[in-house]
């Protein structure tokens, strides 16, 4: 039986937003987030997802003191590709905090708590690809599929305020793309267009044939939501005709259950192999001071819900068994 303490919609993990979740092949849960302080990577272990909650946090890498990766250390995920542990994470310079781009960590060893890191700097483009990372870019995540490796990640383009689209490109290996990059959405919608124009934080799940790859959207706070796309696992995923967007957000704000900007989340599976999605909201709805800034979004679970469809249903009523 899996862990009977487990608690869903409900502030799990205190103050740790865009929080991921990886379970290894030899069965420890790791858990890694952006910390309030946007200054370091830090992993826990657990046999138990749950566990993860009260789990030692041990710090694998420190922000450098200048230059790039000298702040805004955002959203780091914990992948292992092609053999090894590797960390996808958004950097800012020390000098600007705001020019972000993605960087990997690659792990030495085995136990991604002890082993030596290395950094392996922003990934390489293809060798057509004149656009990716040019500009403020972040939030990576990985996924296979088919024997083939890709790599999603947000990146602004256009004048302004800049609009935040979502890319696909397949990977040659763990740090270099193989193909030029693809645009999967936009914020086409109302409800990607609150505050900011913004489509970010993909995560990725397979069931039933198929390739659901969620996103969050709007600014930081109570209008942030996810919507998805969905795509057939035998389709051309480096085709923008193969993703189906959701015309409305799968998940949001609900006031009446006190939980506020849900977003950004990951997807893990409990220790009976049933599928749960990670996510970062607030319980208040009004915030003191930049949301972004606030360090008040917490981490949650949510069991997943699948329709006679093949379709995850996300509901913050959902509860194992029911």
């Amino acid at each position: 039986m899996g862990d009977t303490n487990l608690k869903f919609n409900e502030p799990w993990i205190l103050q740790r937003a865009d929080p991921y979740v990886v379970k290894s092949d030899d069965g420890w849960y790791y858990f890694t987030a952006s910390i309030p302080t946007y200054d370091r990577i830090a992993l826990r272990r657990s046999k138990t997802l749950y566990g993860l909650k009260d789990a030692e946090e041990v710090t694998i890498w420190t922000k450098h003191k200048t230059g790039p990766m000298g702040d805004h250390i955002w959203a780091p995920e914990l992948h292992f590709v092609m053999g090894k542990w590797y960390i996808y994470f958004g950097a800012g310079e020390a000098e600007n905090k705001w020019a972000l781009r993605p960087y990997i960590l690659e792990c030495q060893g085995s136990d991604p708590m002890k082993d030596e890191w290395v950094e392996k700097g922003i990934p390489k483009a293809a060798k057509d690809d004149e656009f990716s990372f040019k500009a403020f870019s972040l939030d990576a995540t990985v996924f296979e599929n088919k024997g083939r490796w890709y790599y999603v990640w947000a990146e602004k383009v256009g004048v302004g305020r800049q609009i935040s689209n979502l890319y696909i490109a397949e990977m040659e290996n763990p740090y270099t793309l193989k193909t030029v990059q693809v645009l999967l959405t936009t914020p086409d919608y109302d409800w990607e267009r609150v505050g900011f124009w913004v489509d970010e934080g993909p995560g990725v799940i397979k069931r039933n044939g198929k390739i659901f790859l969620t996103f969050s959207s709007s600014e930081t706070g109570i209008a942030y939501c996810v919507g998805m796309l969905t795509a057939d696992e035998n389709s051309d995923l480096l085709d923008p005709r193969s993703w189906d967007k959701s015309r409305y957000p799968v998940l949001k704000s609900d006031e009446e259950k006190g939980i506020y900007g849900p977003g950004h989340n990951s997807f893990t599976v409990d220790e009976d192999g049933n599928d749960i999605m990670v996510y970062h909201a607030r319980t208040e709805s009004v915030i003191v001071g930049d949301p972004l800034y606030n360090p008040n979004r917490h981490a949650f679970l949510m069991p997943i819900k699948w329709d006679n469809d093949g379709n995850p249903v996300f509901s913050f009523d959902n509860e194992i068994g029911r």
